[in-house]
């Protein structure tokens, strides 16, 4: 797949221990200009019917995208696939890259992708394996930032989700 950077980014964001850290958001390939970044992470924004599916992590006190680690072995794309498994108990229907960010932190840069997702419920949510998730719950996509506010980057992703979801319809 060909990708052209569509567009960048800057941001900061404070993360769980209270450092401030630089962003830069990008759409391309999250493999190109890797370099020593260490490509760690991933979120979904994961569409059930017309309602966006947020996870609550108890002890990291917040909701997000389901998402998390990149496992040895795994591509992001399988990532997606198991974290929003473990997280929601849901299966991945289809899914498509929307972007990927580069977290400068004080000794590495952390690269992590963000993309959408249609799922549909396996059973009930019980329980995250991992134990991190809590909660779930599936919402309309405008409330987002009542659950999470990631300023202009978290815009333009919730944009584009949207417009891929439309494009499926």
């Amino acid at each position: 797949m060909l990708y052209n950077i569509l567009m960048e980014i800057k941001s900061i964001l404070t993360n769980r221990f209270g450092q401030v850290l630089n962003v830069v958001y990008r759409e391309g390939d999250p493999l190109a200009d890797l370099g020593d970044r260490v490509f760690q992470g991933v979120h979904a924004f994961c569409f059930c019917g017309d309602r966006l599916v947020v996870v609550y992590a108890k002890e990291k006190r917040y909701w997000a995208p389901p998402g998390g680690g990149i496992e040895p072995g795994e591509n992001y794309e399988q990532a997606v696939i198991r974290e929003v498994k473990e997280e929601t108990n849901m299966k991945v229907l289809y899914q498509e890259l929307i972007g990927y960010q580069d977290i400068y932190e004080p000794n590495r840069v952390i690269r992590q992708t963000r993309s959408f997702c249609i799922v549909e419920p396996i059973g009930n949510f019980v329980a995250d394996p991992d134990g991190d998730v809590t909660e779930i719950k599936l919402i309309d996509p405008r409330d987002y930032k009542k659950y999470f506010d990631w300023g202009e980057v978290g815009e333009r992703i919730i944009q584009r989700a949207l417009e891929l979801k439309n494009t499926l319809k």
